[in-house]
């Protein structure tokens, strides 16, 4: 043996190494089976946790962190000059930059007459108007007057567009009670992104009885504006608009700016204090309150004051919607006007990542030292609206699901509802799926007659042009169409979730004169000369405005 070795060795023969035996079949396939169902564990674990930290991410509170340190920025009122017996206001719709002191860079930003937001329209009912849109930015984009009665060629909706260079003149004559309305961009596609990035700001109509109740109407120190908003920020300062994960209703931001400022105090110099507040933001629903849930008086909603102030401590206001409310402060306090979590009725995971849950410290009020009395609210506001349901000449129906009306998506070209002036109707408006949504009417206001089979509270005892419709909830509404009929120029119906509206969640309808039948809608292109045509009872033609290029 050692010498056959050495001989080997010699001759630099190695010895073979043999691979070691195979395990036997059964044993592989058991290690493959094992790795198999590691892996199957370990995913569903990273995945549970993945969703666990999102889920916890999902909610945001800053009640009791936000540090007041900036001064409400109140919008100034718009300045306006009387020709041929109208009110002429200007807007041009700018790009600009802001200092929202968040990041290393100003933001940049659109506005109307400045960069953030726009001026305040105040008119008085009686009056005609006239507004000269000018567009400076660099796209065509829409001005909605949203809460007016108006004729449909004026409304500012998708069809009347104002492209790049040119200004757009609406007029019209205010003739609806005294109420806080406001104006943004309406274009199809794109409503969502020009009110993100700044174009919007509030239309205040007074008229005389208003003037009598003795409320508080110093604009800007007892009777403030409040344009609620909620925005991202990334690191340099820059708006983010990206939708959170698994949002059902588009984006939401962690940011409160209340009128553009983040972190906002008003010094009170008053005992009483009137709060015009709008919800102003794309998607998110708010549940107003004071942090120490000190009743207010709710006096007002979309359409003008309530019949009688309605004491509470809560009002929640979807997109679109406006309240008004009197809150009584005492010297010397610091009180904090405060979001809490909205109830939107629809399931607990569409409840989290819809913002159902999340707290915002929106405004804080400074009382100061010594405060100048303030009378109560009178016990009677204005007329209840006095629409009957045995007048109803017919009754709609919209459902809304998915991103669609009654299985339906927006078609500029198609008109999709035809109703008569003068005439009376209802509408149910049904949410069967778990997405909440609101809708809005343009032209009208109207009466809530009940919302998930019961009569409304107080809260929707005035006139509304925008309600919040919970999932699986029906919200029967009446409406009266009157003054102006347009065949061929629509209104619109839509959610007011901007990226819902945005998708096509949104209708037509049309105003007809007894046995006229609908026409045709503009075209989808700028019609530069306006489209007239309607006939308007007892009123002055209604044109569309003028456009022309600068």
């Amino acid at each position: 043996m050692a010498l056959t070795q050495e001989l080997m060795s010699r001759m630099s023969i190695q010895p073979v190494a043999h691979p070691p035996a195979r395990p036997p079949r059964r044993r592989r396939l058991a290690r493959w089976l094992g790795g198999f169902l590691a892996v199957a564990l370990l995913v569903p674990a990273a995945a549970a946790g993945v969703l666990a930290l999102l889920w916890a991410n999902a909610v945001t509170n800053t009640a009791g962190r936000t540090v007041f340190v900036r001064p409400l920025a109140i919008p100034p009122l718009a300045t306006s000059r009387v020709e041929d017996g109208r009110r002429v206001f200007d807007l041009r719709a700018i790009e600009g930059v802001s200092d929202f002191g968040v990041g290393d860079r100003k933001t940049l930003t659109w506005g109307f007459n400045g960069s953030y937001l726009g001026p305040t329209l105040r008119t008085k009912r009686g009056e005609q108007v006239q507004i000269n849109v000018s567009n400076e930015l660099g796209e065509t984009t829409t001005v909605h007057w949203h809460g007016q009665h108006l004729p449909a060629a004026m409304d500012g909706g998708p069809h009347q567009m104002v492209e790049p260079g040119e200004t757009w003149s609406p007029h019209w004559q205010i003739d609806q009670p005294a109420a806080t309305t406001w104006y943004h961009p309406h274009l199809h596609g794109s409503t969502a992104a020009h009110v993100h990035r700044g174009l919007a700001g509030m239309f205040i109509l007074d008229d005389d009885r208003t003037a009598t109740l003795g409320l508080p109407s110093m604009y800007g120190v007892d009777d403030v504006p409040l344009i609620v908003q909620d925005r991202s920020f990334d690191a340099d300062g820059q708006f983010h608009d990206g939708d959170p994960t698994f949002s059902p209703v588009g984006f939401l931001g962690d940011t409160i700016l209340t009128n553009g400022t983040i972190g906002a105090y008003h010094d009170v110099t008053t005992e009483l204090v009137r709060l015009r507040i709008l919800n102003g933001s794309n998607a998110r629903v708010y549940d107003f309150g004071m942090h120490d849930d000190r009743d207010f008086f709710l006096i007002g909603t979309d359409g003008g004051l309530l019949p009688a102030p309605h004491a509470t401590n809560r009002v929640r206001l979807s997109p679109g919607e406006r309240a008004e409310i009197v809150v009584r402060v005492r010297a010397g306090e610091h009180a904090v006007l405060r979001s809490y979590p909205p109830e939107l009725g629809t399931d607990f995971w569409n409840e989290r990542f819809a913002g159902g849950d999340d707290t915002f410290d929106v405004l804080q009020l400074r009382a100061a030292d010594s405060l100048t009395s303030s009378p109560a609210p009178p016990e009677r506001l204005a007329d209840a609206p006095d629409l009957d349901a045995a007048d109803a000449r017919k009754t709609r129906t919209f459902r809304l699901g998915g991103s669609n009306i009654n299985g339906k998506k927006m078609d500029m070209s198609r008109i999709d509802e035809a109703v008569e002036v003068d005439t009376t109707e209802i509408w149910e408006v049904t949410n069967p799926g778990n997405t909440p949504h609101n809708f809005h009417v343009h032209d009208v206001q109207f009466a809530v007659l009940e919302v998930g089979g019961r009569r409304p509270g107080p809260e929707l005892s005035g006139w509304k042009d925008t309600i919040y419709v919970a999932p699986g909830t029906t919200a029967r509404l009446i409406l009266r169409f009157s003054d102006y009929a347009d065949p061929d120029v629509p209104y619109m119906f839509h959610c007011h979730v901007l990226r819902h509206e945005d998708r096509g969640m949104m209708g037509q309808f049309v105003v007809v004169r007894k046995g006229q039948r609908p026409g045709r809608p503009p075209a989808a292109e700028h019609d530069h000369q306006g489209s007239g045509g309607g006939l308007l009872p007892d009123r002055p033609p209604a044109g569309a405005g003028t456009s022309v290029r600068r």
